[in-house]
């Protein structure tokens, strides 16, 4: 007999119901009965304000040398921030597809879009970067915060930087953001891939230098690759997307950005005309860090949601019982096998399912088949191609509007889009047109 924590599995089942369809990879919504007010949830947390300010003001100080390092980023000052875009036409054919009304206006962010590594990671992965070399030249009486940040680019600070590694674990795009930057800085870079990233990312890594180490298991034998290595070695850094405040602090500063954003398009947000937000979830990272930083803005005015893959919900499975990261999806029979390879990921952050246990309002799950007719859906209504992972926030509005009867014309639904704008063309063609064929049959995609 199968058992989890010494308890037989209908013991779990039993004690949490919603546990059957969830193991049995049916997509499920599941609403958080842990969530309390925000302003409690945030009394006592590790992170404030204050640190998500100092995060944003660290960016702006490199932004000299992002823009002259990436020209693309040099129309908005080296600035990497991603467009918010109406999604009007994709949100008409979700009401036709599910059969549900959604009430409200209905919006896409657009990280599947933001410079240099086309995905959410962009944000956490270059933010701890930066952090860590500022932080070496600091220790080295190298650079001082009133410099102009754009001399990094300069052979003296390559040479620099090329004394000391950076490491991480990853499924892909965290690998491929934080492999870009620090390649670009002049560090040796070691990205240990699981065996659910995608060949054209490892191809990309290796073109700009970065050492990639494949693995043949899921994506938590990669990170403990990463980890142990860089603890060898006094001048390795290792990037721990299962814990690091410094990645979610990245992640954070999506809100302040989204508040400008919302401002200039006249979109209000307050209790009376909330804000829901859908965010696909792998190991927790980057959704936690941008709910967080959504919570500690907006308050209750801003309602978050997990969106998981039906063979990858770690998360969901991990808050749901409270366990958190000493559960992973294997234990309860799942294989953590999905084309979403950002969220292919079987034990969840417990530092992130922690900090979102009081302030996330819930996790919903969905299948790959639903991830592939999505892509098709959304180049066709709105022109834009997004990884399987990224089209998950999809379903969200759908879930939430039939949980939730109070939802109205008042309120705004976010989408999410995490990544997808650097996939290679043939790749996204034959996602295009696997979409399109369960857009005609959905059994027979």
């Amino acid at each position: 007999m199968t058992t989890v924590k010494g308890r037989p599995i209908e013991e779990w089942i039993s004690e949490f119901p919603d546990l059957g369809p969830i193991i049995h990879c049916a997509p499920f919504y599941w609403s958080n009965p842990y969530a309390v007010e925000s302003k409690k949830a945030l009394q006592g947390q590790p992170l404030q304000l204050e640190d998500i300010q100092d995060a944003e003001a660290r960016l702006k100080r490199f932004a000299p040398f992002i823009s002259k390092a990436y020209p693309e980023t040099e129309n908005a000052g080296g600035i990497i921030e991603s467009p918010l875009k109406k999604g009007d036409h994709i949100k008409a054919r979700l009401e036709t597809i599910t059969g549900q009304k959604i009430p409200g206006a209905f919006y896409i962010k657009l990280d599947s879009h933001l410079p240099i590594s086309g995905s959410i990671k962009a944000r956490g992965g270059i933010y701890e970067v930066l952090k860590h070399a500022e932080t070496l030249l600091q220790e080295h009486h190298l650079l001082s915060e009133k410099d102009d940040y754009s001399k990094l680019t300069e052979e003296t600070y390559r040479k620099f930087f090329s004394q000391y590694t950076i490491l991480v674990g990853s499924t892909g795009n965290l690998g491929l953001s934080i492999g870009v930057i620090s390649a670009k800085l002049g560090f040796h870079v070691i990205v240990h891939m699981s065996a659910d990233a995608k060949q054209w990312k490892k191809d990309l890594l290796r073109e700009r230098g970065v050492q990639v180490v494949e693995h043949p298991s899921d994506y938590s034998k990669a990170v403990e690759q990463g980890r142990k290595e860089a603890e060898n070695d006094p001048k390795s850094y290792f990037v721990d997307d299962e814990n690091s405040t410094d990645l979610f602090l990245g992640y954070t500063v999506a809100a302040i950005r989204l508040k400008k954003q919302l401002e200039e398009q006249a979109i209000q947000v307050s209790p009376e005309k909330p804000l829901h937000v859908y965010l696909p979830c792998g190991v927790g990272g980057g959704p936690g860090g941008v709910a967080f930083g959504l919570k500690v803005i907006f308050g209750d005015a801003v309602k978050c949601y997990f969106a998981e893959p039906t063979h990858s919900p770690c998360m969901l499975i991990g808050m749901m019982t409270r366990l958190h990261n000493e559960v992973s999806v294997h234990d309860f029979g799942l294989d953590n096998q999905t084309a979403a390879d950002g969220l292919a990921v079987g034990r969840a952050s417990g530092f992130v399912g922690k900090v979102m246990e009081p302030l996330l309002e819930g996790i919903y799950t969905v299948s790959d088949e639903q991830m592939f007719r999505f892509i098709a859906e959304m180049v066709d209504a709105e022109g834009i191609h997004l990884e399987p992972s990224a089209v998950t926030g999809l379903m969200g509005p759908s879930y939430v509007v039939q949980n939730d009867p109070e939802i109205t014309e008042e309120d705004t639904h976010l989408i999410w889009a995490t990544g997808g704008s650097m996939v290679p063309d043939k790749i996204k063609e034959a996602t295009y047109q696997k979409g399109v064929r369960y857009k005609a049959d959905p059994d027979k995609g």
